[in-house]
């Protein structure tokens, strides 16, 4: 399981053991669009390969406000 902890600079990532963490400016450039407005599902999606996604998407201005 993967677990997210999004915060207003990046985001702090447990994958499969490891943690690392993915900043702000990383994500935007991966994704390609401001980060307030990546989602939970896109971020996800850069760390695993094929994630099982569930629920709506959630944007990271609608998590961390």
């Amino acid at each position: 399981m993967t677990v997210l902890s999004f915060d207003e600079q990046g985001v702090d990532v447990v994958y499969e053991g490891h943690d690392f963490r993915l900043e702000k400016s990383l994500i935007e450039e991966a994704v390609e669009k401001p980060y307030p407005d990546v989602t939970d599902h896109e971020v996800l999606q850069l760390v695993e390969e094929n994630p099982a996604l569930s629920g709506e998407p959630r944007r990271i201005a609608d998590i961390v406000a």
